[in-house]
């Protein structure tokens, strides 16, 4: 457990997003801890989803967490912090996407998953790896409305909000997406065949 000095007060657990972003405001750093753990996880899990690489989804965490520290004092609550946390974080992913490519130093593969045959195993590996492809070839409004929807189970009106537009947009890139990846993966496994 983290150490409060004299004069800091430890967060409670029932605090909203809110009322500790206006603690953070204050430089409440254990109230910054405490959104921290909360949140720190799923942006990491969303960036991981978006970028395809784990070393870059924990450096996109640390930097949207930065943000929320920096922020902090200018944040207005015009929407729910997830929302507002999640838009940092896709910006972040989308201005890493733009750079130059992500080779990982790493090439040695996974840790075998012994719970597993070997035919699972590759069977399942070639199966998230042709859908990460899929996903992949997606326009990127597509990809990040299939990845919020699908991956981090948010509502049409929370995906339309994250990209500025509307419900029945975000609708429309879903539908086309689903149906982009139909014809992708049944390409793909046709070629694999």
């Amino acid at each position: 457990m983290d150490r409060i000095s004299d004069g800091e007060r430890a967060p409670a657990m029932d605090d909203s997003d809110e009322a500790l972003m206006a603690r953070i405001a204050r430089g409440d750093e254990p109230a910054f801890r405490v959104l921290a753990r909360r949140h720190v996880p799923a942006a990491i899990r969303l960036a991981r989803r978006i970028l395809g690489n784990a070393a870059e989804a924990e450096d996109v965490a640390q930097e949207a967490m930065l943000r929320v520290w920096t922020h902090a004092p200018r944040w207005q609550p015009l929407a729910a912090f997830r929302t507002w946390l999640t838009r940092v974080v896709v910006n972040l992913c989308l201005d890493r996407k733009r750079r130059a490519p992500w080779v990982e130093l790493e090439a040695a593969g996974e840790i075998v998953d012994v719970s597993l045959g070997p035919g699972e195993k590759m069977e399942g590996e070639e199966r998230e790896r042709l859908l990460a492809a899929a996903i992949d070839r997606l326009p990127e409004r597509q990809r990040i409305a299939i990845v919020l929807s699908y991956s981090e189970g948010m509502s049409n009106a929370q995906v339309a909000e994250m990209l500025g537009t509307s419900v029945s947009a975000v609708e429309t890139l879903l539908v086309r997406g689903k149906q982009s990846l139909r014809r992708t993966l049944g390409a793909m496994t046709d070629e694999s065949e």
